[in-house]
């Protein structure tokens, strides 16, 4: 389509009155007016035509610019809202054209660059990691779900400053942000040893120095690996034993024979010795190889009635409360071991029986198992090695029975917690999910 432009216009108009202030001199001078009086009419005449001519085209133009001039200033602003109305056949149409489609681009571009940003914010909101950005003048300007619960107990963090948080933190957590440690820190909270592995970088934003601190905990990462290296020890350990011993066995039952050919009694008792320890290290290592191949949990519906009758007569207990009238969801022969594993340790520490008790509960988002007793109760380094494998305060311990509790607790994507009770005693509570595709609720 021809759209004549703004020079073609005012030339266009130029040469009009060009054309009459020549073309009435002349018409004037053929009428007897004298030339100069007809020449001054003329020039007079194509300047009012000129300003006539040009008047709506500059006012025109005039209202054309200062709409552009309003819509690069909505753009300085960061308004990209604004479209242009302008039916212009010219440059400047074309331009307001080209206007109206970078404002279309730009706010296209915001919608799809806010929608980014929320996607990544629920991400981190939603992030394990704790995330915390400070600026130079040690002000909070940003803090993720994670860090709030971590730190201020899930209360909001901004605006507040970095020396304000810390006193409500562990103190070694605390002592960790503040000198900027990179790498592991741990500390205790409530009984439970918590690892955290701390990250601390800079950056400038908005010309302003900012530190972005990066708080994971590593404390299920870590158990988890400590126990994978415990079991390849065990499993190691147990088939170097093995191979010893099953030729010592047999070495021991034909030496108890030859012995009994030679009538030779004290002969026979070191034989009968030799082969009677024999028998209790397989025994041994076979305990140990139990905890090294634990199958992976096969989970069903248990009733819970049916598994306290089993539980009762083993080591007895007190029920505390009332038993879900919901089944229970889980390995029932794993986890009738790991409580026969804690109502064994509350009798042998020195808890009265009517002081063991048991109590069941679920939710609608698990169930927890809670054993409680009177007895001695654990000290805070206790606590922190009571469930790694081999670590045990009794004489003759081996260190394996809290440790295969939360080996079984762990395959059932569960969690353990030891907690001394106020009172004297202690409390091991099993907590265990459901299963993801059958949610119950009470």
């Amino acid at each position: 389509m021809f759209r004549p432009s703004i020079e073609g216009k005012i030339f266009a108009c130029a040469l009009l009155a060009v054309a009459l202030g020549t073309g009435i001199p002349f018409a004037l001078q053929a009428q007897g007016v004298d030339s100069k009086l007809a020449w001054s009419a003329g020039l007079l005449l194509a300047v009012i035509l000129v300003w006539i001519l040009l008047r709506p085209l500059t006012r025109s133009l005039g209202r054309a610019l200062n709409s552009l001039q309003g819509g690069l200033l909505n753009f300085r602003d960061g308004d990209f809202s604004i479209s242009l109305a302008l039916e212009r056949r010219d440059q400047l149409g074309e331009l307001a054209d080209l206007y109206n489609e970078v404002g279309e681009i730009l706010r296209r571009e915001r919608a799809h660059i806010h929608q980014r940003e929320l996607l990544l914010d629920t991400v981190i909101q939603s992030s394990p990691l704790a995330l915390l950005l400070i600026d130079q003048s040690e002000h909070i300007i940003y803090a993720n779900t994670s860090a709030r619960h971590l730190l201020h107990g899930g209360k909001p963090l901004q605006g507040h400053r970095l020396e304000q948080i810390l006193p409500l933190c562990p103190p070694e957590l605390a002592k960790a942000i503040e000198q900027h440690k990179e790498g592991l820190t741990s500390y205790l909270d409530n009984d439970t040893n918590h690892t955290l592995h701390i990250s601390n970088s800079t950056f400038v934003l908005n010309s302003q120095k900012h530190r972005l601190i990066l708080l994971r905990e590593m404390t299920r990462e870590l158990t988890r690996a400590e126990v994978q290296v415990w079991k390849k020890v065990i499993r190691l350990i147990s088939h170097e034993l093995n191979n010893s011993l099953a030729p010592i066995s047999s070495m021991a039952h034909s030496g108890k024979l030859l012995s009994e050919k030679l009538h030779s009694q004290q002969l026979a008792g070191v034989f009968d010795v030799i082969a009677e320890r024999c028998r209790h290290l397989t025994e041994f290592t076979q305990g140990y190889a139990r905890f090294a191949k634990l199958p992976p949990p096969v989970c069903e519906e248990v009733s819970w009635s049916g598994l306290v009758a089993r539980l009762q007569p083993l080591h007895p207990f007190q029920i505390h409360g009332g038993l879900p009238s919901r089944p229970g969801y889980f390995d029932p022969a794993q986890l009738e071991q790991a409580l026969l594993n804690l109502l064994k340790n509350a009798a042998e520490s020195g808890s009265a029986v009517e002081d063991i008790s048991l109590q069941v509960e679920t939710d609608a988002h698990g169930q927890l198992l809670t054993v409680r007793d009177r007895g001695t109760g654990m000290s805070d380094k206790v606590l922190q090695q009571a469930l790694l494998p081999f670590y045990s305060t009794k004489p003759q311990g081996v260190g394996l029975g809290l440790a295969l509790c939360r080996e079984i607790i762990d395959a059932h994507n569960g969690q353990i917690h030891l907690h001394n009770r106020a009172d004297g005693g202690l409390q091991v509570s099993l907590w265990l999910p459901w299963p993801e595709k059958n949610n119950p609720h009470e």
